[in-house]
């Protein structure tokens, strides 16, 4: 399966995006996903990560009340819903499949999406 975040672009901070992230080649099905982020000069970071079909949901404590995930399982697409944008929320963003393990750590995915940037102007 392939990955591709969509949604990218610049906003002022207090606003709010949409990233999506649509599978082809394969699905989504019976596999979690989850968004990771990556600030200039920062590791990779978990972000958010949801169950299938979708009963679960983590959330990293940076956004929790700001950020919310979601899936399509139809449409074979993850969605980010990000509101209340903060400067520092400015990274690129990335969708991958939750294989196993920790869900809060990279190396538990695969199938990684070639990330859509972001920036929240102040």
């Amino acid at each position: 399966v392939q990955l591709q975040a969509y949604g990218g672009g610049l906003v002022q901070a207090g606003g709010s995006l949409r990233l999506s992230c649509e599978a082809s080649g394969g699905t989504f099905s019976n596999v979690g996903a989850g968004w990771f982020r990556q600030a200039p000069g920062k590791e990779r970071e978990s972000v958010l990560a949801i169950s299938w079909p979708g009963g679960s949901t983590y959330y990293a404590e940076s956004v929790k009340g700001r950020f919310t995930i979601y899936r399509d399982n139809a449409k074979n697409t993850v969605y980010l819903q990000m509101n209340s944008l903060k400067p520092e929320d400015t990274a690129v963003y990335y969708c991958a499949v939750h294989r196993s393990g920790n869900v809060y750590v990279s190396g538990s995915y695969d199938s990684w999406g070639q990330g859509t940037q972001f920036t929240v102007s102040s």
